[in-house]
């Protein structure tokens, strides 16, 4: 996450860490007779390996968002489609009817890591204390925000892989996603009357 001001909040990858553990509970339980005393045991133990992940995610949204609330009473957010993001691309066929190699998109190898993220149960949380604050979250149409220049409003077009915003009119240079905070944060605050308060960011 980033916000306007520069503040960053790095993923903290809960699957990514116990990745290892979780593939041997796996292997544990394939390993044993299905339906057996021991085989129950290794899928026990495997769900609570599952389950102290989510446990650990959903306590870092649940404090990431309530640090939020408490210190802006409007956030601008990015209205991402994660079930898009995520969506694994139907693969590629040519004439003969056989499968391309390359058919799957780029983006699926992203599909992991934005799951472990948990975009949306974040933005649901952050959502559901704002209201319970007396605040209000905005989702902000995405388009465009990561391109052009926060100073100029020059559109420079990079790939995905490309994390700092360099303008070549005003020569700005910036992280990619500070540069979309700021965007995000002007397109909030001009969609609201002039006696709203300020607003924040999060990418």
């Amino acid at each position: 996450m980033v916000t306007a001001e520069g503040e960053y909040v790095a993923n903290p990858r809960h699957h990514r860490r116990v990745e290892k553990g979780l593939k041997k509970a796996q292997r544990r339980v394939s390993r044993r007779k299905k339906g057996r005393k021991r085989w129950w045991k290794a899928v026990g133990q495997c769900a609570r390996k599952y389950q102290q992940v989510k446990r650990h995610r959903s306590d870092f949204h649940h404090k990431t968002a309530l640090d939020l609330v408490r210190e802006y009473d409007v956030i601008y957010l990015e209205d991402l489609q994660v079930r898009n993001l995520s969506r694994r691309p139907e693969p590629k066929v040519d004439g003969n009817g056989g499968y391309l190699k390359n058919g799957a998109s780029a983006k699926s190898g992203l599909n992991k890591s934005i799951q472990d993220a948990g975009w949306y149960a974040f933005r649901r949380i952050l959502a559901c204390k704002a209201a319970w604050a007396g605040k209000r979250v905005e989702a902000i149409p995405p388009a465009y925000t990561s391109l052009d220049c926060s100073v100029c409003g020059e559109r420079i077009y990079k790939s995905l892989s490309v994390r700092t915003h360099v303008c070549t009119t005003c020569g700005l240079i910036l992280d990619r996603d500070e540069n979309a905070a700021l965007n995000i944060l002007r397109e909030g605050r001009s969609r609201q009357p002039l006696t709203q308060p300020t607003g924040a960011y999060v990418a």
